[in-house]
């Protein structure tokens, strides 16, 4: 693990919005890429930023896998999990070609088996369920809410997963709110925070002119003009 968890903790404080404008202006080629691509939901909008390491697999559930032994897939999943950095983010991937997102493979068991297991959140663009016997403050993005888990089985785990547009590898940075997902470069997390102050500062610029009275356009010249002063 190359980022230290005082860059984790500033991380925290900073919204998953603002952490893609840091990226950006870090290394302007993080413009277009690194966060999902299509809208996720979050069933609990209020609680803080989730920054952990990606801990990925893949799962399906319209149909049993085949699989003989799920249950020691399971149990090998569940090594992994607790075997992995710390804090870390389940990223799952939903793989059922014939109905994504029938079935929820997170509810109120997995969540509190994940949360026992040193694990801060999910991220999936699979189903959820049981939204009120969920771990207290375990942070969920997901594809959907669905009431059934059908088969839910795990199908590979450990492996580069796409969701929402978005590939993450893991041991992948992840940071996340209620508006989505970013990947955070290991060489990039610890700038994010300086950046994402200036950024900070130059906005408050333009923020303290709007909520003057008379605003006009030639505030706005005269904001964007001191903004570029502030470094």
């Amino acid at each position: 693990m190359t980022v230290s968890l005082g860059t984790i903790e500033a991380l925290r404080r900073i919204d998953t919005p603002t952490v893609c404008n840091a990226l950006e202006l870090i290394d302007p080629a993080l413009r277009r890429h690194g966060f999902n691509r299509r809208p996720l939901v979050c069933p609990f909008p209020d609680l803080p930023p989730l920054v952990g390491f990606a801990r990925t697999a893949e799962i399906t559930c319209s149909a049993p896998t085949g699989l003989k032994d799920q249950r020691g897939m399971r149990l090998a999943y569940y090594a992994y999990i607790e075997s992995g950095p710390r804090p870390s983010v389940a990223v799952i991937a939903d793989r059922d070609k014939a109905e994504p997102g029938i079935g929820a493979f997170w509810g109120e068991v997995q969540t509190n088996v994940h949360k026992a297991l040193g694990c801060a959140g999910v991220i999936t663009d699979g189903s959820v369920r049981d939204i009120p016997q969920m771990a207290q403050g375990f942070f969920v993005l997901a594809g959907s809410i669905m009431p059934s888990h059908v088969h839910a089985d795990i199908v590979e785990f450990d492996v580069p997963v796409t969701l929402a547009g978005l590939e993450v590898k893991p041991g992948d940075l992840i940071h996340a709110d209620r508006h989505g997902m970013v990947v955070i470069p290991d060489a990039a997390a610890a700038k994010v925070p300086a950046a994402a102050e200036l950024l900070t500062r130059r906005e408050k610029v333009i923020l303290d002119a709007c909520r003057r009275g008379g605003f006009s356009t030639e505030d706005i010249r005269k904001a964007f003009e001191e903004m570029d002063d502030i470094h």
